[in-house]
């Protein structure tokens, strides 16, 4: 892959990070409200919210590696209504001011409950509706192995992978000294987490095997793209879904009986940040193959 490629997958895989983990974040925090109420549910979520922005200001940074000016995200607002690279730039600017403000009045206090609460939910819209944008960018003619319906899928699906198993690692981070109710909700909310985590790695193998055999039933460019997957990068490609299978189901299979149990903090500790690194690991393999084997057709 050349530089610029290199800044897309940064910028992509960055941006789906925070995207996703401002998703995770927002259902979680609403769960652990409505048990211990919302002061226990904004401290045991503050660790991951301070994480959205300066992650996807990084995001933002990569991509100037590919836009070359940050004149070019002005000069892509004109074309919001027919372009999808226009609407995914505004999105993402959107999305890191929203998640500035969010985390500026939930840090100080500022409004109340519910103003924070409305504004945190607008912002985790946004964050989806970037989320799509982004897939819906790389769904072009030209490019036959990403003009399907599993790109913004595995988009989707590896987004919110990536968030799930974030704030599970986020939470652990704040579940020392926690009170007995807190501690068991925090447990409950882990359980939960580590189930959206093998489902959505579920979703993401289910598509896999439907998406190769579209690539090798089409020929052409779509079939160089799936020799290349399983050739040239088949070892990337083994190794991806290795990570993902490993990091997202059996570790968080684990990460989901441990919770059940009492004083396992370090365990769960373990548990949760192998999940969360070995899962973003094979998203951005996963990402590497997706900009590597690209073919294109036509001029």
């Amino acid at each position: 892959m050349d530089t610029r490629e290199w800044a897309l997958l940064a910028f992509t895989i960055l941006g789906q990070t925070a995207a996703g983990l401002m998703i995770v974040l927002m259902i979680v925090r609403t769960f652990i409200a409505a048990k211990t109420g919302s002061e226990p549910a904004d401290r045991l979520t503050k660790l991951p919210l301070f994480l959205v922005v300066p992650i996807m200001a990084l995001a933002m940074l990569a991509s100037l590696f590919h836009l070359g000016s940050p004149l070019h995200i002005v000069r892509a607002v004109p074309n919001i209504d027919s372009s999808w690279l226009s609407r995914e730039v505004v999105l993402a600017v959107t999305f890191v001011v929203f998640a500035a403000i969010y985390t500026f009045l939930q840090w100080r206090k500022v409004g109340g409950e519910s103003l924070r609460v409305v504004i945190g939910w607008i912002t985790a819209v946004i964050a989806a509706v970037y989320i799509y944008a982004m897939g819906m960018v790389y769904m072009i003619a030209t490019q036959p192995a990403w003009n399907t319906l599993a790109t913004p899928l595995t988009f989707i699906a590896g987004s919110l992978l990536i968030g799930v198993l974030g704030m599970a690692a986020g939470l652990i981070a704040g579940h020392a000294r926690l009170k007995k109710e807190e501690a068991n909700v925090v447990n409950t909310a882990l359980q939960g987490l580590a189930i959206s985590a093998i489902v959505l790695l579920g979703i993401e193998f289910i598509v896999l095997p439907i998406y190769l055999a579209y690539l090798a039933s089409q020929g052409g460019a779509a079939l160089q793209s799936l020799n290349m997957m399983v050739g040239s990068y088949g070892v990337v490609f083994f190794f991806r879904l290795l990570l993902l299978f490993v990091g997202a189901g059996v570790v968080a299979a684990y990460l989901y009986r441990n919770a059940s149990v009492a004083e396992k903090e370090k365990t769960l500790a373990t548990l949760a940040y192998s999940a969360f690194a070995l899962a973003l690991v094979g998203e951005v393999l996963g990402r590497f193959i997706f900009y590597a084997t690209h073919y294109r057709i036509g001029i």
